[in-house]
């Protein structure tokens, strides 16, 4: 009856919403600057990750990389060294602005998949061989089906070794995943 009255619930902190105050997320145009900046930063040893963009920040390229706001500077100025700078810095300050996983994985009983992006690999989970690649729409991705299908992930080589495009790329993300599951 009197309820205006009533104790006001405490609003949940930015944890409890889904949101890392202290995540950022750097925005770039393309692809290919995106795996450069990766490069640097991971081998500086930076805790970064490849994610997709929210759709609120969505500029062309279909990769973000989230990094430790309190590190901007240091992050930026290793990125300006190697003259690789983004577009963008965005603190990750509400949910519709957190990055999404570029990663989905699907249990099939013997087989396992994991997406990453635009692209699938599937494994037989007793032997671990790679039954199936697709996805993308790079003219890399036939080339990178004949030559790591039939093999198991430990004798398969590198999308990476193989591929430059984003579907090259988005396939080694997934392999990767697969190696860590």
């Amino acid at each position: 009856m009197f309820g205006f009255f009533k104790k006001k619930k405490p609003t949940p902190d930015k944890k409890q919403r889904g949101v890392s105050a202290d995540l950022g997320i750097l925005v770039f145009e393309n692809t290919s600057e995106v795996i450069q900046a990766e490069k640097i930063l991971k081998k500086a040893r930076w805790p970064i990750r490849v994610m997709g963009p929210p759709p609120e920040i969505q500029t062309g390229c279909d990769l973000v990389v989230e990094f430790p706001l309190i590190e901007e500077l240091n992050i930026l100025r290793e990125l300006g060294n190697a003259d690789v700078l983004p577009l963008q810095v965005v603190p990750v300050t509400a949910p519709l602005l957190a990055p999404v996983s570029l990663f989905q994985t699907k249990d099939f009983g013997d087989y396992l998949m994991v997406r990453a992006a635009n692209m699938k690999i599937t494994i037989g989970k007793k032997d671990m061989k790679i039954v199936n690649i697709s996805g993308g729409g790079c003219p890399d991705v036939p080339y990178l089906a004949q030559e790591m299908v039939g093999k198991t992930l430990a004798e398969a080589p590198r999308p990476r070794e193989l591929g430059h495009t984003l579907c090259g790329y988005a396939l080694e993300l997934a392999y990767e995943e697969l190696l860590r599951k």
